[in-house]
């Protein structure tokens, strides 16, 4: 689950936090869930994507007061693909993670991201595009 909140984050501190409060979460309604698996993934991704938007206000605030809040990335150095991956809006980022990495739907990653399957496979199409380009192919 780090692993994925990893991929979706960024960062592996944002991951870290972000698994941690998705199984505090999902431990308070552990008795009554049908497919664990599936409800710490969904629940994973959702903190991801909440940490990502507070991160984003945070980021404005300190643009709009004109201090740069501190980054913190400590990402693995895989291959320049990572790199690439990194530089993507979350959105995108979060949509190829989900596609390739997550293997899910489009429907599934629609939910996930709180749009509709066309805007995922936009998001997808523009996240390949820009990789490609980025990574000269």
């Amino acid at each position: 689950m780090v692993r994925l909140a990893h991929l979706l984050t960024g960062s592996l501190d944002t991951a870290e936090d972000v698994v941690h409060d998705a199984f505090v979460a999902c431990s308070r309604h552990w008795e009554s869930v049908d497919v664990p698996d599936a409800y710490v993934r969904r629940a994973v991704t959702n903190q991801a994507h909440s940490a990502l938007r507070r991160l984003g206000r945070d980021r404005d605030k300190a643009d709009r007061f004109g201090r740069r809040a501190p980054v913190t990335l400590d990402i693995p150095e895989l291959d320049e693909t990572w790199q690439v991956l990194r530089r993507l809006p979350d959105r995108q980022r979060m949509a190829l993670v989900l596609r390739f990495y997550d293997d899910r739907s489009d429907a599934e990653i629609a939910d996930a991201l709180g749009c509709r399957p066309s805007t995922v496979r936009s998001l997808i199409h523009r996240g390949l595009a820009r990789v490609k380009k980025e990574m000269g192919r």
